[in-house]
């Protein structure tokens, strides 16, 4: 599969959701697994019957995964954020990132809210709906716009700080130099299908995305879970990495 078929396959995918999440009358807690919603059932289904056809693997945070040994396997979180959706606040995602034995290849990060659409190729730069993007020119912590996952144990001296509540989206606004970086402050990381459709867009704009412990990013398991720091810059990263670490921040 052409690497324009496997973007065009994550957009129909990530347009099925959408009309799926238009239907839906429930958007709260399904009562299943913890932190499960109707939405991202209703969601995941979407996303099953337009990838499964398709012939790629699937490795989905709300259905696991399969046919992991299919030359190209698609890793989605059907709805990211979705507590934020269930309260109506506009930042929730459909995130899908197509790999395959060369790592990721192709990206759609979508805002169900808004419609805004980021996506990338590996070698093919990062686009916000249709425009190139890149990131912003930060080096310096104290100047930075920085988002959090999960609560810092202290401030860290940056200008100031945002924690926005998907993780996806979130690492598109570094991308397109909304923000200026990233940090996972969660004690259990992020899933796989939170940030790896973001850490393509985010790669393919320019930016640094990794793993606070130096793990490699891409692991295709329902277990591979990482602390993320992503920034515009290596200087900023590398600070923010420092922080994270609990070094003195100066």
């Amino acid at each position: 599969m052409e690497v324009i078929a496997v973007l065009e396959l994550l957009k129909a995918c990530a347009q099925a959701i959408a009309e799926a999440l238009g239907d839906l009358d429930d958007w709260g807690l399904a009562g299943t697994t913890e932190g499960q919603h109707w939405s991202d059932l209703a969601a995941d289904a979407a996303a099953l019957e337009v990838l499964a056809p398709a012939g790629v693997g699937i490795l989905s945070e709300e259905s696991g995964l399969r046919d992991p040994g299919r030359r190209i396997v698609v890793i989605i979180d059907p709805l990211d954020g979705s507590t934020n959706a269930a309260r109506r606040l506009p930042w929730y995602a459909t995130s899908l990132c197509a790999v395959d034995a060369d790592g990721p290849l192709a990206a759609v990060v979508v805002n169900q809210a808004t419609g805004v659409t980021y996506e990338a190729t590996r070698g093919g730069g990062a686009r916000r709906d249709g425009r190139t993007i890149s990131v912003s020119s930060a080096t310096e912590l104290g100047q930075a716009l920085v988002v959090v996952n999960g609560l810092p144990d202290r401030h860290w001296g940056w200008a100031q700080y945002r924690s926005l509540g998907a993780a996806a989206l979130d690492l598109c606004a570094v991308a397109d130099g909304s923000v200026d970086g990233y940090v996972d402050c969660s004690p259990d990381g992020l899933g796989l299908w939170d940030y790896s459709g973001g850490m393509l867009v985010l790669s393919e704009a320019g930016g640094v995305v990794a793993d606070l412990r130096q793990e490699p990013l891409l692991e295709l398991s329902t277990d591979c879970r990482r602390s993320l720091v992503a920034a515009s810059t290596a200087q900023l990263q590398g600070a923010l990495a420092r922080a994270r670490s609990g070094e003195p921040v100066l």
